[in-house]
């Protein structure tokens, strides 16, 4: 497969033809199953972990502008494909990893995680965020899809964020510029969130962490942890709960190949352990047939599918 970094590069640094050269790690033909929830699913075409901002700047302005560029956090809410991810797949590693606290202000790079960062601010009295302990993803992944759970969203807590746009130019945008819907935000394809700044409220440290174990225990007693899943797989309709939708239409243990609704939450596909991809997706294209014709409600993706089918 030849490399797309090879292409005529879009402007500098790269000239016209040239091999392009960064600091970090570029990986061709990147088994990413390993890195997703789901464990299933093909590569990617280039796997890029770039040393810092800098170096993913240098990156996606040398890149051709037809070659496609993804973020990829911690592979949670997502079905890739068994074809694979052509283009550039960005991970951000541990570079992009880290959180401090100033006053009731969180500074998070794009890769930390939810859990990283409901903890910093517990450690440093800063409540509000303990919600994001909830959501098996990182701060990237958060911002792009207004990420929430257990009756706030990252709507609420972020000031800005920090972007590099497809073009390898660096943006700092404001809550109100990401369009903030449930779910959603006008973050452009090809971006990738490099930082976010979040705001809390004061809060002593013990009534903090006693709150982030309540929701640690709900979700344990509710969802399928311990699983191979991708997280809630629809969106919650007007007036709805999606599980209850998908129970009503009797899908609770449906199954298509290796691929499973969950009987513990019904808002949850698994991978019962030789799932395709294709099992997974067709499965959730299944109960989404069955609530349509049951409910007349057509519930809409949460989970992300990208790439290729086979």
């Amino acid at each position: 497969m030849e490399s797309p970094l090879h292409q005529p590069a879009a402007g500098p640094p790269s000239r016209a033809g040239e091999a392009l050269s960064v600091r970090g790690r570029l990986t061709p033909n990147a088994p990413l199953a390993p890195l997703v929830w789901f464990k299933s699913g093909g590569g990617a075409q280039w796997l890029f972990e770039p040393a810092d901002i800098d170096d993913l700047c240098v990156c996606l302005r040398a890149l051709a502008p037809d070659v496609p560029v993804m973020a990829l956090g911690l592979g949670s809410n997502l079905i890739v494909r068994d074809g694979g991810v052509p283009g550039v797949v960005v991970r951000l590693g541990k570079p992009f990893a880290k959180v401090s606290a100033d006053g009731l202000t969180l500074t998070c790079g794009g890769g930390a995680s939810g859990i990283l960062v409901s903890s910093t601010a517990r450690d440093a009295g800063i409540a509000g965020v303990e919600f994001l302990r909830s959501i098996p993803g990182t701060v990237g992944g958060f911002v792009r899809m207004n990420g929430g759970a257990y009756g706030k969203e990252t709507a609420d807590v972020l000031v800005s964020a920090d972007v590099v746009l497809r073009s390898g130019e660096r943006r700092t945008l404001s809550v109100d510029e990401l369009g903030y819907t449930y779910r959603h935000s006008t973050l452009p394809e090809g971006a990738i969130v490099v930082g976010a700044t979040f705001r809390g409220q004061p809060g002593e440290p013990v009534a903090i962490q006693a709150e982030m174990d309540r929701i640690a225990a709900a979700r344990e007693a509710s969802q399928p942890l311990r699983s191979k899943t991708g997280g809630s797989t629809f969106k919650n309709p007007d007036g709805h709960k999606a599980w209850a939708l998908v129970d009503a239409a009797g899908c609770r243990g449906l199954t298509r190949g290796g691929a499973q609704v969950s009987e513990k939450h019904t808002n949850f596909l698994l991978n019962t352990g030789t799932a395709t991809s294709a099992d997974i997706e067709g499965l959730g294209e299944d109960v989404r047939a069955r609530v349509k014709a049951t409910s007349g409600v057509e519930l809409e993706w949460e989970i992300q599918r990208v790439g290729v089918a086979k």
